[in-house]
């Protein structure tokens, strides 16, 4: 099971998870979307692994680590949710929205594409 966040939500669940180390936010978009527009961690460590290479580094992630998906649109990203929650990763959390919302919600400095 996964948390849906919206981007202006995400403050209140990584609330929810303090400790160390920080929680994730895992942004599962390619690296040149990541080039194009990415968020600045700020409570969080972000990290960019691309959904197709998820499953061949599942072991480099930490299951007991809260991480929050962040895509484009925020379908991507709850794909990739729905496969840790799976996979025994116990706090996870999808960014409803990707971060064409983070702009629109959050943070209008990240540029739109």
């Amino acid at each position: 099971m996964f948390t849906r966040v919206s981007p202006t939500q995400l403050n209140d669940w990584l609330a929810q998870h303090p400790g160390d180390p920080l929680p994730l936010v895992l942004d599962v978009r390619e690296p040149w979307e990541f080039q194009t527009a990415h968020v600045t961690a700020e409570g969080f460590e972000l990290l960019n692994l691309p959904m197709g290479q998820i499953p061949s580094q599942l072991a480099a992630l930490d299951p007991e680590r809260p991480t929050a998906c962040l895509c484009h649109h925020g379908m991507r990203s709850m794909q990739v949710a729905m496969f840790l929650a799976q996979h025994d990763f116990g706090q996870v959390a999808n960014i409803e929205g990707g971060i064409d919302a983070w702009s629109l919600q959050r943070d209008p400095r990240v540029p739109r594409y």
